[in-house]
């Protein structure tokens, strides 16, 4: 497959891990907003975590994350506040082949 590909483009494997929000989870994350957020933020800064967010509805949050494959990829949100509180209520990940300068 690399073979197909221009000159300088590269695909990079990560994962997207996709966070389900509970029913009442704009109440729920109030008092744990900033921990949840610091820790996104430290990963980012590690370079683990490319991107994240959540859809304005509050259906979803999406993480774009450097993982060596699904499992590692949740492990990272195992232990989150919005996990361990009921503001996320089920967690998935599907590896994505991100385009990169080669």
């Amino acid at each position: 497959m690399t073979d197909e590909l221009p000159p300088g483009v590269a695909i990079e494997t990560i994962f997207v891990v996709e966070a389900t929000y509970g029913p009442d989870a704009a109440e729920r994350r109030r008092p744990v907003r900033a921990e949840h957020l610091a820790r996104i933020a430290r990963l980012r800064d590690e370079g683990i975590v490319l991107e994240a967010g959540g859809y304005l509805d509050f259906s979803t949050a999406l993480m774009l994350v450097r993982a060596p494959d699904a499992d590692a990829a949740l492990a990272l949100f195992a232990d989150d506040v919005y996990l361990r509180t009921g503001v996320w209520t089920e967690l998935r990940a599907r590896p994505l082949g991100r385009v990169v300068r080669g």
